[in-house]
């Protein structure tokens, strides 16, 4: 953004928080993240509340919005919004504190307390979504399944190799994932919060049950397989989980689900892990080849072996065979950062 450019938003800003009752407020920076979105903590007389600034047309306020209020109308801890402009990407929110469940493990608490928790949540949405709820949310369907996966052939693979992926290695591509994302679906569709991890997972204090876990980071918010985000949960891209504590979560969640197919389920689970990782390896490539965010490729080695585990799984076979082809074990690596390469 040009220094003009930041200014008039500063402005607007001012503007906004002014409206809202916050204008006198001390404000200092909270987060930034992978997006375009930033986040400041407001103080005014004792209170808090959180600013997301959200500048279109990279990012939409008004989908958080819409998700937040449906969440909160399920019961569950999403932070309330106090004040909206959507047209200027901006909302104000209610504050969660600063208690992630990153932080919370970095100081010890037992993960084994978190997991259940955050799987609860999941629980807990996944019995009281209705479809009626997602005529506004796109549908997490095939299409949308294998545009992400392209992301490995189309950031990562040229990264490594130093050119584009041949066009025929990527049509096969193509063809080895239209095999097997019809098996990423086990029972009904419902509401995909995709980004479901430590990261964007809360502990709060002086509440109860489901409702002590603050969920973030849900403007990207889908209709789609039910198993997306237990993935995004187990197979974290940040940090590393006992594989007991993650297949424990598995039977935690389907035992809440005695009618779901246990077979087809932990197929949707397989296929979209695998989908996620090789996503999410494009991505982190993306952040630092096309951003200049190279912070992010020191999580690849981690992402690659979640890949490999689930490559390994019967229902991958037609991915499996076209990763042995393209990509040997000596290039499923991060790319050197781009100002190094």
């Amino acid at each position: 953004m040009t220094e003009r450019g930041m200014t008039e938003r500063a402005r607007l800003i001012e503007a906004f928080l002014a409206t809202a009752g916050w204008g006198t407020a001390q404000r200092r920076l909270l987060a930034a993240d992978a997006s375009f979105r930033r986040y400041e903590r407001l103080s005014r007389d004792g209170e808090t509340a959180v600013l997301m600034d959200a500048p279109p047309p990279h990012e939409n306020v008004a989908a958080f919005n819409r998700v937040a209020r449906q969440l909160l109308d399920l019961g569950l801890s999403a932070p309330r919004p106090f004040a909206v402009d959507e047209a200027a990407g901006l909302m104000l929110l209610e504050d969660l504190g600063d208690k992630t469940f990153t932080r919370a493990l970095a100081d010890n608490t037992d993960e084994r307390h978190l997991y259940p928790l955050a799987v609860d949540v999941l629980i807990a949405l996944h019995r009281a979504w209705r479809p009626d709820s997602a005529a506004t949310l796109p549908p997490y369907d095939d299409a949308r399944l294998l545009d992400e996966a392209l992301l490995l052939p189309d950031w990562t693979l040229p990264a490594v190799h130093g050119k584009k992926t041949e066009a025929e290695a990527r049509n096969s591509y193509i063809e080895a994932w239209r095999a097997v994302l019809p098996r990423a679906s086990a029972g009904p569709d419902c509401l995909v919060l995709r980004d479901y991890h430590v990261d964007n997972l809360m502990l709060l204090d002086g509440r109860a049950n489901t409702a002590a876990c603050g969920l973030l980071d849900f403007q990207d918010a889908v209709i789609g397989p039910r198993s997306y985000d237990l993935v995004s949960l187990l197979e974290d891209a940040r940090r590393d989980i006992a594989p007991d504590l993650a297949a424990a979560m598995v039977e935690r969640y389907l035992a809440a689900f005695p009618d779901l197919d246990r077979a087809a389920f932990l197929d949707s689970y397989a296929v979209l892990g695998a989908q996620r990782a090789a996503k999410i390896i494009g991505i982190f490539t993306r952040l630092d080849q096309r951003d200049g965010k190279p912070l992010y490729l020191r999580h690849i080695p981690r992402v690659w072996r979640l890949l490999q585990a689930d490559l390994a799984k019967p229902v991958l076979a037609p991915v499996q065979a076209w990763f042995d082809r393209h990509v040997p074990a000596a290039d499923r690596i991060a790319p050197a950062p781009k100002d190094n390469a």
